[in-house]
């Protein structure tokens, strides 16, 4: 009944959205007798009884908010409260490239070209709470980049709760299309401002056509009482190269489940992260490359800090197709325990159907290296702050590869504020 009557049904995706509440009725949500969600349950989270529609609307101050922008540089930026878009927060643009809302781009007859060859197609049809946002998603980020064309300047997709509901749950929907020989930069941030429960089931559908270059950049540090289910769809052309780096430090559940599909050749694909978490934090990366053309590469590198009573899961999957020859594909998960109750579970796959290929994977788990701990100590430098040195150095790597200086320095303040010490220094 919710679904009936809270949805337009004259919209241009009405057909969709049936389909797709149909599928995940059939389906319900994931348990943990999946494979894909065997160390992961949502029961807890199924108790809770959600709002799906907002009963009012809020808004919001810049200077309440600034601090979750990368206000260093000038960026464009989409800003929801509550899952309804904030104008006044917002900067978008159709000069040369279309920086906008979804809705619009779903109803005005000027995108339908776009939604018809893009919308809801490399989203998965099996994945139950991907059919559960295709069927209630209202807004999202709309981002068309024509060939030959970069924007300006950065864009920040920022979506914001602020406990108008007891409990909230947001589906917010974002298509990202960038043509032949076009460039974009996005960052994405979800953030609660309230201690009411909130669950946000994101999905990203990302297109990048012939030598097309996208960076994407999530940075995940939410409120306690905020969970997140993040979708991501990538579908690459030859040459192209996508870069999608999580930075996992926050929020009670973190489900990332990051999906490529390489149709083309001399593709390059690189997905890093880095997770932190502490207390009783619950982050769970599940990814997946398909190699389906010949000379592409892939490139996964995932490290995990581990305090308290806090649970990691990678489940990375590469698959390799007969015709994939010549491919080069990496996995590797790294991770430190810094306390006997918290744990690990991770677990990187290869499915090889190609005989010339080099694949390899790997992870390891392990605790600070006593050696080193004694070496800076025996220079002066207090235990607390040693151990946040190993620790920074442990997951630096994955940070070497972010694009954008001030994104860069934003998440190095981030570690240390997680680590729980001043480095003393500018990292």
């Amino acid at each position: 009944m919710a679904f009936e009557n809270n949805v337009d049904v004259e919209h241009p995706v009405h057909d969709v959205r049936t389909a797709a509440i149909k599928n995940f009725e059939e389906k319900g949500f994931p348990s943990k007798k999946e494979e894909a969600w065997k160390y992961t349950s949502l029961n807890s989270l199924q108790k809770i009884d959600f709002s799906i529609f907002p009963k009012e609307e809020n808004t919001l101050e810049y200077k309440d908010v600034k601090r979750y922008f990368i206000h260093e540089i000038d960026s464009y930026k989409i800003v929801f409260i509550d899952g309804i878009y904030s104008s006044y927060l917002s900067e978008t643009t159709h000069d040369g490239v279309d920086i906008c809302l979804m809705s619009s781009a779903l109803t005005k007859p000027m995108y339908k070209q776009i939604i018809d060859v893009y919308f809801n197609k490399i989203a998965s049809k099996d994945e139950s709470l991907t059919s559960l946002n295709t069927a209630f998603s209202r807004e999202g980020a709309y981002i068309y980049i024509p060939k030959n064309k970069m924007p300006k300047k950065p864009i920040e997709i920022l979506h914001f709760s602020t406990g108008n509901e007891a409990s909230l749950m947001l589906q917010p929907r974002n298509l990202v299309v960038v043509e032949e020989n076009a460039e974009v930069q996005i960052i994405e941030r979800h953030q609660s401002l309230t201690k009411n429960e909130v669950l946000t089931n994101a999905v990203t559908e990302i297109y990048a056509a012939k030598s097309a270059i996208v960076d994407f950049y999530k940075i995940q540090n939410d409120a306690a009482t905020a969970s997140l289910i993040d979708n991501t769809y990538i579908d690459q052309k030859d040459k192209s190269v996508v870069k999608v780096h999580t930075f996992s430090f926050g929020g009670k559940l973190t489900r990332n489940n990051l999906n490529f599909y390489q149709n083309g050749e001399y593709i390059d694909s690189t997905m890093k992260g880095v997770t932190i978490l502490g207390e009783k934090q619950h982050v769970d990366h599940h990814t997946l490359v398909h190699h389906i053309e010949p000379n592409c590469e892939s490139h996964q590198d995932y490290k995990g800090i581990y305090g308290d009573s806090s649970t990691g899961v990678f489940n990375g999957k590469i698959i390799v197709d007969k015709l994939a020859q010549k491919t080069n594909a990496f996995q590797q998960n790294n991770n430190i325990l810094i306390s006997d109750k918290a744990s690990i579970n991770t677990k990187p796959q290869l499915e090889i159907f190609a005989d010339d290929v080099k694949c390899s994977h790997g992870c390891t788990i392990g605790q600070l290296d006593e050696e080193a701990m004694f070496y800076l100590r025996s220079r002066g430098i207090p235990e607390k702050e040693a151990r946040a040195l190993l620790m920074y150095a442990f997951a630096n790597n994955v940070l070497s590869s972010v694009r954008i200086p001030e994104l860069k320095a934003r998440i190095n303040k981030l570690i240390a504020k997680k680590l729980g010490v001043n480095l003393g220094f500018d990292l």
